[in-house]
C-alpha cells in the first residue's frame, strides 16, 4: 500500500482508485490492454501501480485482448465492411499479439467475407463513370484495396466482375 500513499501524496490516484476507474472504463465497453495502459498513464498511474491494476483487470476478466480482437473484427467487418488487411493493421497499431489478432480474424465467415467484397465492388462500380476498362479496373482495385481486402482476392473478383 506504500505506493498508494505515495501516489496520493503526489496528487495522483491510489492503486484502488485507479483500479475502480479502470474497471468502470472496461465495463462501459470492450478495451484492450494497451488502451487501458494509455488511460492509466494519462491518470498518472505508472510502474508497479499500473502493473498491479492491469494484473487485477486481467485476472477479473475486465481486459482480455483475444476477446477484444474478436469483438473488434466482428464490429468493423459487420458495420464498416473492412477487409482482413485493414483489420490486422489497425489491431497491430494497438500493439496486440498476433495470436489474438489471428483468432479475431478467424471469426469472420469466409462466405460473408467474399460476399462483402462483391457488394463493395458492385457499389463502387455503380458510382464510376469511367468507360475505359483498364482505368475502371484500376479504380475498382484501388478502392477495394483501400477497404482492406487482400490483393489476390480483389484482382480475382474484379476480373470476374468485368469479365476479363
Amino acid at each position: 500500500m506504500e505506493g498508494g500513499r505515495a501516489a496520493a501524496a503526489r496528487g495522483g490516484l491510489t492503486r484502488e482508485q485507479a483500479l475502480s476507474r479502470a474497471a468502470a472504463l472496461c465495463g462501459s465497453g470492450e478495451r484492450c490492454s494497451s488502451q487501458v495502459m494509455e488511460k492509466l498513464s494519462s491518470w498518472g498511474v505508472e510502474g508497479d501501480d499500473a502493473a498491479y491494476v492491469m494484473g487485477r483487470l486481467a485476472a477479473e476478466r475486465f481486459v482480455d485482448d483475444e476477446r477484444f480482437c474478436r469483438a473488434y473484427c466482428h464490429d468493423k467487418f459487420r458495420y464498416n465492411r473492412w477487409g482482413r488487411v485493414k483489420l490486422r493493421q489497425m489491431l497491430r497499431r494497438l500493439r496486440l499479439e498476433s495470436g489474438a489478432i489471428e483468432a479475431g480474424l478467424a471469426e469472420i465467415p469466409e462466405a460473408e467475407y467474399r460476399q462483402a467484397l462483391c457488394e463493395a465492388l458492385r457499389q463502387k462500380d455503380r458510382t464510376l463513370r469511367e468507360e475505359d476498362a483498364c482505368r475502371r479496373k484500376g479504380k475498382l482495385v484501388r478502392h477495394l484495396l483501400s477497404r482492406g481486402f487482400e490483393a489476390e482476392l480483389v484482382l480475382d473478383a474484379v476480373d470476374d466482375f468485368l469479365g476479363l
